[in-house]
């Protein structure tokens, strides 16, 4: 059978057209791939539309969360009540699909809704309603945002998000450090000043200034999943957290998949834009499984002096979804406890009703934790700092 020229038919544009949308739904997809797509359409034959789909998406889908929404994308995109006969002439994209639009996946809505040019402006969905937010979102629009789940958001949706969570602060709670300052309240007399003051008033001894301890943030660990299933979270959470804690001296942040990585450097620039590109390049695990028993003795091998006097407020952010071996992770964390003050653990799993940590790595997370906090949405990242300082007091 002779299938023709794709280059000269409407194959090719439909599926250029089908490669832009996936963008849109924040697949990774560029020329190459939608070149090699066509290719792979043509030697698969386009008389079954299974087969068509499945070798488009060995080409497009790199990954796992990647997948249901290209299958459904796919299925809306090359709607046809006749495409068993017209799939081998034409590929037609159609605006009907197998889900209704209500039913579709945010980043599927996305990608079909017609596309604005730059600049233009969003139809309040009500007269009364008032732009407040880069002139593009209603009130209830960000209102609901700061309840949805990070991993539901619609491409444009999480990228309004992440602006959002740079505006949240962290304020940790403190303690009395050893070094003092005057004041009053104090609870030692600062005779050097004292003395000073007696020296003006011929002898005489006016007054007893105090000195009163220097209040310090406890000193901050961030250890940070990046493995597949926190991918959705990771990006955020990174940006959060160095925005929130800007102004902390004493600040580790590492990053950990199948291997340890400091992001330390790359959390002392000052841009969080900028902290992110540096930390991309850096994490060379992005993606990939969880080991956090092997990171975690790597910490231990080679940073453990990072945990400052027993003091240090750890902050683990993983769904505990862990492959290493479960003995050696339940050991780093009985040495990771008994060297810093308290050991916290973020899940984002918590977004489930009724959740129970069952895996093994979450089991043993939640074993040696002091406590278990959500973070699966703005709203929980505001709560964050009211959270951390009722388990301290805990």
């Amino acid at each position: 059978m002779q299938l023709g020229d794709s280059r000269t038919g409407k194959l090719a544009d439909n599926i250029a057209g089908f490669g832009r949308a996936l963008r849109r739904a924040g697949v990774r997809v560029d020329s190459s791939r939608i070149a090699l797509a066509t290719r792979a359409a043509m030697a698969v034959g386009l008389e079954r539309k299974e087969d068509v789909s499945a070798a488009m998406e060995a080409v497009f889908v790199t990954r796992e969360q990647d997948r249901l929404v290209f299958r459904e994308l796919f299925d809306t995109y090359f709607r046809n009540p006749e495409i068993a006969q017209k799939l081998l002439s034409q590929l037609l994209p159609s605006a009907e699909g197998k889900a209704e639009p209500s039913k579709r996946r945010p980043r599927v809505r996305e990608a079909l809704s017609p596309q604005k040019s730059f600049g233009q402006q969003a139809k309040p969905k009500q007269e009364d309603q008032k732009v407040e937010f880069d002139a593009a979102m209603t009130a209830s629009d960000i209102r609901r945002l700061h309840h949805a789940d990070f991993n539901a958001l619609s491409g444009t949706e999480y990228r309004l998000v992440e602006r959002l969570a740079r505006d949240i602060r962290l304020p940790l709670p403190t303690y009395d450090s050893r070094r003092t300052r005057p004041g009053p309240g104090g609870t030692r007399p600062h005779w050097q000043r004292a003395l000073r003051r007696a020296v003006r008033h011929g002898g005489e001894l006016m007054e007893l200034p105090q000195l009163s301890r220097r209040e310090q943030p406890l000193p901050l660990m961030v250890l940070v999943d990046v493995s597949g299933s926190m991918e959705r979270y990771t990006r955020l959470l990174l940006a959060f957290l160095h925005a929130a804690t800007r102004h902390h001296r004493r600040r580790d942040v590492f990053a950990f998949g199948t291997r340890l990585t400091d992001l330390t450097p790359a959390f002392r620039l000052a841009d969080t834009d900028d902290m992110l590109v540096a930390a991309n390049e850096l994490i060379a695990d992005f993606a990939g499984g969880t080991q956090l028993g092997a990171s975690l003795q790597a910490l231990q091998q080679d940073h453990a002096r990072r945990l400052v006097g027993r003091r240090t407020l750890v902050l683990i952010v993983s769904d505990g979804l862990d492959t290493g071996e479960p003995t050696a992770l339940s050991e780093s964390l009985a040495w990771l406890r008994r060297r810093c003050g308290r050991l916290l653990w973020l899940n984002p799993l918590l977004r489930f009703e009724g959740y129970a940590p069952l895996a093994r790595g979450a089991a043993a997370l939640h074993t040696h934790a002091h406590g278990m906090l959500a973070v699966h949405n703005l709203s929980k990242l505001e709560d964050l700092a009211a959270s951390i300082a009722a388990v301290l007091r805990r």
